[in-house]
């Protein structure tokens, strides 16, 4: 008996993509490889040559540009260059290479580069709609002489997940009959047309005795033999029934096997490793002995695991073959019988001359929409852009392209909704294809050298809400449109660094030099001591009122306390300035405190009109409040956004320096969630996920929208100020830092911030970035969660990320959620949130996402919210939709799980 290894029936994607990521280290580099050969093979055609039958063979590794046909299988392969642009040429060993038959074997592609390596086939190789088998082949032969290191990688067709390989030898070889994806070896791929959508796993057997040109459809036949069975052949053709779906070939069903000393043929199976367990499999029979004008008779009933299968009685057709076959999977069982049982009045036992098993292919993962795929790639090609940017951009969405946001749904395709290209080196004009991303929101080219117009499409993405052209050469007028939407708070705009920009909607000319003319010397003269006697006499003016004040002063620096002078007073602010004894009829003789800190008091006050505000009064206890709230007085006056508290004045007296800024009924974010607020109803996981909102659209305005940026260094829960309407706003700027770019850091030799809330990095380096804002923002984020503060009661210590972690490791949210909520939220939204936040709290701060990825996958999370709010659903229990947390992606969404049948029905025989 014969099993079939390699048919694949699955649709080909116009893209196949070959995934891989790094698992072992081999020395000081590890190196991947992929072996393939791709064969195509059209539905009706019957020629001799293997180009006319649709075949694509393709021999990864040979010369580029040559091409042979192989004289075991007449098949003609050609180079694998033109289908990938990465990798490179390899030989396997020469000790492997006697034992190695096929020449497609003896070369291969190594891929020792980049995390995802793609072979793209396209027209008119295949066509979309039609079904193809793809087989890869993988053979490591030490190429790399590291004989003994194991490898291991993934392989996707498409955006799906194929399967894994493991090669743990040098002289195996491994094949495949679906798709490609991790760790990098392989050695051959066949694609073939004329299979449907399912993948066949290899059952153990022999050497392979048949394929094509003896099985036109170019299947991969090895014996399958047992103890328990006898081998019994003929000599004649065996012929194909009219409307023969699966076309057995005759040199497979000339064999067969019979059970010994029994009536019974058992084929058996256990379920493969993985979530896909759905099998279908196809038994051929023929009668091969003619028992016409005997008295013997073979007749038998199949069954699987005890139940009956086919209803109808089976009698083989002499030298014709038949199926027994099923169009629905079989239910999902650890081991798999079937069964072959003699009738009581059949004199032969039964008879069995081939076998395929067959799996579903998971095909849950949605290429990106065609038209981003069409731009990015358009955009990759332009640019000459060195990345990742292999595949598809999206998706999967581990894989998701350097400097793309997508965004994902159940139902429609990914969407391209945030490039960001910044110091990438780009050269020449903005390309037009940007404009054809139609769901981009945010579009950062800043710091390259683009020249130029700003495109007037760009002005046609409806959704954009920053565009960032920093730092470029760019020329001319900017489009009317653009400044519009600018103008009226639909678009971020920056185009610093443009010199050669205009914003009046005219033409931009660059005036001609005017003629130098020549300037005699006496007006040189006066010209250059005019000026320094005018100095001069400032200068003067200057030290003697200044004496003058230190005479009526007497000094104002108190040596103990180190309170500045008014004079060396650096704040210089346009808010309203207030008078100490203003600050003390608005706080009522700072009669009220709102709250204290290393600084000094909050008071609350109430201004002339009825507004209330809230008065930071700096202590003179402490030099460091003092270098503090000067940073905060500083920072408050350059940073303007809703979701920060805004600075209505200040007092500047000697010995009394104060601000006043806006009132926040509500308080801290950290009273509501430890029970403490003057409200006794908690908060909702509705308000919980706008409060997120709010304060990372905070954070992203002081990382993005500050020139330079600003980093706050001491993001929490107690430092989120709520208003009347619930609304959030991030107070407590004294510790803040500006950076002169977004690249660089801050070393400082103190330890600043909160514990629970410190970036690891942070602590053990002093080294400070945005990433440090965003680790504790992810810590704000878990705390909306679990209702927990950073440092859980009630253990040794423990991190607020770390408890939640180890409880995530079930794979139950509500394990973690607050139970204060009475499950009173979108499962799926809170997973996504939970997912963000641990990005968020990864160890190495290169792993983190930025605020403005944070701010789009939040802003996901509320749209499923809101879905669940408006439905009136309720929450269920959830399923393990992360069965390894640490693996989360900020890109995934949690997966709807699909039914299995249950029920069998409709098995054939012919």
């Amino acid at each position: 008996m014969k099993t079939v290894l390699d048919s694949i029936e699955t649709m080909l994607c116009f893209a196949m993509a070959i995934a891989y990521r790094k698992k072992k280290k081999m020395d000081s580099r590890f190196w991947w490889l992929i072996l393939l050969v791709l064969a195509l093979a059209s539905a009706g055609a019957r020629s001799q040559s293997t180009e006319a039958l649709g075949f694509l063979s393709i021999d990864c590794g040979i010369e580029p540009g040559s091409a042979y046909v192989d004289p075991l299988s007449n098949i003609s392969y050609v180079s694998d260059v033109g289908f990938i642009d990465t990798g490179v040429n390899r030989n396997i060993s020469v000790a492997y290479v006697g034992d190695v038959r096929p020449l497609r074997l003896r070369t291969l592609r190594a891929f020792p580069n980049g995390i995802r390596n793609c072979y793209t086939i396209g027209s008119p190789a295949v066509a979309q709609g039609s079904k193809y088998l793809l087989r890869a082949w993988f053979l490591y032969g030490n190429y790399d002489g590291l004989d003994g290191q194991p490898l291991a990688f993934e392989l996707h067709l498409g955006v799906n997940y194929w399967d894994r390989v493991n090669v743990t030898d040098s002289a195996s070889f491994y094949v495949l009959f679906g798709v490609p994806g991790e760790h990098r070896h392989g050695d051959a791929v066949h694609l073939r047309d004329r299979f449907a959508a399912a993948k066949e796993h290899s059952i153990p057997g022999g050497e392979r005795v048949a394929e094509y040109p003896a099985d036109p459809l170019d299947r991969l036949w090895s014996p399958w033999s047992s103890t328990n069975w006898n081998d019994v052949s003929t000599n004649f053709t065996v012929q194909n029934l009219d409307q023969d779906f699966f076309e057995a070939p005759s040199a497979i069903m000339q064999t067969a096997v019979t059970p010994i000393n029994s009536s019974t043929l058992v084929i058996r199976w256990d379920a493969f490793p993985g979530d896909v367990n759905q099998f279908f499999p196809i038994l051929h029979i023929s009668e091969i002995f003619d028992l016409s004008g005997t008295n013997q008779s073979r007749q038998f009933n199949v069954y699987l695991n005890g139940f009956r299968w086919l209803r109808d009685i089976v009698t083989p057709p002499y030298l014709y073959s038949d199926a027994i076959y099923s169009n629905v999977p079989f239910p999902s069982f650890p081991t798999y019988n079937v069964s072959l049982e003699a009738l009581s009045n059949s004199t032969l036992p039964p008879i069995l001359n081939a076998f395929e098993l067959y799996t579903t292919m998971s095909n849950t993962s949605v290429p990106s929409d065609a038209g981003d795929v069409d731009a990015m790639t358009a955009i990759k090609e332009r640019y000459r852009i060195q990345r990742n940017w292999m595949g598809d951009p999206c998706s999967p969405n581990a894989f998701v392209w350097d400097g793309l946001n997508c965004t994902y749904s159940f139902s429609a395709s990914p969407r391209v909704i945030a490039l960001n290209l910044s110091s990438s080196g780009l050269t020449g004009e903005i390309t037009k294809y940007v404009a054809s991303l139609s769901a981009l929101q945010y579009l950062d080219l800043s710091y390259n050298n683009l020249t130029g117009p700003i495109p007037n499409d760009l002005a046609n993405l409806s959704s954009l809400k920053l565009l960032d052209l920093t730092g470029n050469q760019l020329n001319g007028s900017i489009p009317s449109n653009l400044l519009e939407m600018a103008q009226n708070g639909l678009l971020t705009l920056r185009l610093d660094g443009n010199p050669h920009l205009c914003d009046n909607g005219t033409s931009c000319n660059v005036m001609p030099t005017p003629k130098k003319k020549k300037i005699s010397t006496p007006v040189i003269l006066i010209l250059c001591i005019v000026p320094v006697l005018i100095l001069l006499v400032v200068i003067a003016i200057v030290w003697r009122v200044r004496k003058t004040q230190g005479l009526t002063r007497g000094g104002s620096v108190d040596p103990q306390n180190g309170f500045p002078k008014q004079a060396d007073n650096s704040l210089r602010l346009e808010n309203r300035q207030f008078t100490y004894i203003e600050l003390q009829n608005i706080t009522n003789n700072f009669q009220k405190i709102l709250g204290k800190g290393g600084f000094g008091s909050v008071f609350h006050g109430r201004l002339e009109d009825g507004t209330q505000v809230a008065v930071k009064m700096l202590s003179q206890s402490s030099s460091q409040g003092t270098k503090e709230f000067l940073a905060e007085a500083q920072h408050l006056t350059r940073v303007h956004h809703r979701n920060l508290v805004s600075l209505v004045g200040y007092c500047n007296e000697v010995n009394h320096l104060a601000l006043v800024y806006e009132f926040m009924s509500q308080g801290t974010l950290q009273d509501h969630l430890r029970g403490r607020a003057n409200n006794d109803r908690a908060l909702s996981w509705r308000q919980r996920l706008h409060i997120a909102i709010d304060a990372a659209q905070g954070l992203e305005y002081l990382q993005k929208g500050c020139k330079p940026p600003l980093v706050h260094r001491d993001v929490k829960s107690g430092n989120i100020l709520l208003s009347e309407t619930m609304e959030a706003k991030i107070a407590d700027f004294g510790l803040s830092k500006a950076f002169l770019s977004e690249a660089n850091s801050h070393i400082s030799t103190v330890v600043v911030g909160t514990p629970g809330y410190l970036d690891p990095e942070y602590y053990n380096t002093f080294q400070l970035s945005e990433k440090s804002d965003v680790y504790s923002y992810g810590v704000v984020l878990l705390e909306l969660i679990t209702g927990l503060p950073p440092i859980v009661p009630g253990t040794e210590n423990v991190l607020l990320v770390q408890w939640v972690l180890q409880r995530l490791s079930r794979g139950i949210i509500e394990d973690v959620v607050d139970p204060k909520l009475e499950r009173e939220y979108d499962i799926n939204c809170v997973w996504k949130c939970a997912d963000i936040a641990l990005k968020c709290t990864a160890q190495r701060s290169q792993q983190r996402p930025t605020m403005t990825e944070v701010l789009i996958q939040l802003k996901e999370s509320l749209e499923l919210e809101n879905s669940h709010y408006n439905t009136g659903n309720t929450v269920t229990r959830s399923e393990n939709l992360y069965s390894e947390v640490s693996d989360v992606s900020l890109n995934s969404v949690p997966e709807i799980g699909v039914s299995r049948m249950t029920e069998m029905s409709g098995p054939t025989a012919r």
